[in-house]
C-alpha cells in the first residue's frame, strides 16, 4: 500500500481527476451543465484520455478511479444527489474513463503522440468539456417528453371503499419495497382538502434509511382537475420539493377505480413525469422502477388500512 501511494503516476492521476471531476461537480453547483452525456460521457472520457497520455501509468488508473469514486460520493453531502443516482452514475462514469484510457493507449501503440507527465499538456484534453458544457446547457432547446408508470391491483374491496380510503391518508406505514429501504422519499401521509375540482392534495414525504433527516424528503402538491367517488381522482402536479431529485419534474397523478367481479376493484395508479438525464436508456428503467415501487408502497399501506377498516 506504501508503495502505491508513493507512486508519482497514483499521485498524479488524483490531481488529475480532482480538476476533471471537481470542474464537473462545480459547473453543477453553478448551473453550466445538464445531466447528460456532456456530464457523464466527455468528460470522463477526456479523464481517461489525460491519464492515458501520462508518461508512467503504473497505478494511475487505480489513483482516478479511487478518487472519482470519493468525489462523486461527496456529492451526496450537500444533497446534490442520493446514494443510488450516484451508484447509477460511478456505473456510467467508470466505463467511459476506461474508453477514454483504452483510445489512448491505441494511438500511443502507432505512435501518434508522445507520453508526457506535464501537466500544462495533461489539462489540454479538459478544453473540450470546458467548451461543450456551458454550449450545451445555453443552446439547448428544451424537449419535454412525458413518461408515465402505470401500477394496477385489485383489491377485494368495493370502488367508493377504495376510493375513500386513498383520497387522503393520515399515516402511511406499511412494507417498504427494496428502493424505499436504501434512498428514495418515503410518502409518510397524504392530505386532500376537499372533494372538489381546484383542491390542493398535499403529500408529505420523509428521507430513506441512507438518507439524513431533511435529505430526500419534502412535499409533492397537486391540484384536482377531476374527481368522482369510486371512479376517478385526478390531478396535476403544482409543487413538488423533493430535496436532491431537481432533474425529475412531475406532472400528474391519477387514480382510476374499475369495479371487477362482485365487490372487488381493481385500482389503476398512474404517475407522470419528465427528466433531464441522459442518456435516457440508462436512466429510464431506474426511474420508472423507483417510481413503481412508490405506488407499491402507497398500495401495501392501503391494503393495510382496508383490512384494519373493514376486516376482510
Amino acid at each position: 500500500m506504501n508503495a502505491i501511494l508513493k507512486d508519482k503516476s497514483f499521485q498524479l492521476s488524483i490531481i488529475l481527476t480532482i480538476i476533471f471531476i471537481g470542474t464537473g461537480i462545480v459547473f453543477l453547483f453553478l448551473g453550466l451543465v445538464d445531466y447528460s452525456w456532456i456530464l457523464f460521457g466527455l468528460l470522463p472520457v477526456v479523464l481517461g484520455i489525460a491519464i492515458g497520455t501520462m508518461k508512467i501509468r503504473k497505478y494511475a488508473l487505480w489513483g482516478t478511479i479511487i478518487t472519482t469514486i470519493l468525489l462523486l460520493i461527496t456529492i451526496y453531502i450537500p444533497g446534490l444527489s442520493g446514494v443510488i443516482c450516484i451508484v447509477m452514475a460511478i456505473g456510467l462514469v467508470i466505463p467511459f474513463i476506461f474508453l477514454g484510457y483504452v483510445i489512448t493507449l491505441l494511438v500511443k501503440r502507432y505512435k501518434l503522440i508522445k507520453g508526457t507527465n506535464k501537466l500544462s499538456v495533461l489539462f489540454l484534453p479538459l478544453i473540450p468539456f470546458l467548451i461543450a458544457a456551458p454550449t450545451e446547457h445555453f443552446l439547448k432547446k428544451e424537449k419535454e417528453t412525458i413518461i408515465e408508470v402505470k401500477t394496477e391491483k385489485i383489491f377485494n374491496y368495493t370502488p367508493n371503499q377504495v376510493y375513500d380510503a386513498i383520497k387522503s391518508v393520515d399515516t402511511l406505514d406499511a412494507e417498504k419495497p427494496f428502493l424505499l429501504k436504501l434512498d428514495l422519499p418515503i410518502p409518510t401521509k397524504c392530505v386532500l382538502e376537499k372533494e372538489e375540482v381546484g383542491a390542493l392534495r398535499t403529500c408529505y414525504f420523509k428521507g430513506g434509511r441512507l438518507s439524513n433527516a431533511d435529505f430526500g424528503g419534502g412535499t409533492i402538491t397537486e391540484r384536482v382537475t377531476e374527481i368522482e367517488r369510486g371512479k376517478v381522482l385526478k390531478m396535476d402536479v403544482i409543487d413538488y420539493n423533493l430535496i436532491g431529485r431537481k432533474w425529475l419534474g412531475f406532472k400528474q397523478a391519477i387514480y382510476y377505480f374499475e369495479p371487477v367481479g362482485n365487490g372487488s376493484c381493481k385500482l389503476i395508479r398512474i404517475t407522470t413525469y419528465t427528466s433531464v438525464l441522459t442518456p435516457r436508456f440508462y436512466w429510464e428503467p431506474m426511474e420508472k422502477l423507483g417510481v413503481k415501487q412508490e405506488h407499491d408502497y402507497v398500495f401495501n399501506n392501503l391494503e393495510k388500512d382496508l383490512k384494519t377498516k373493514y376486516g376482510k
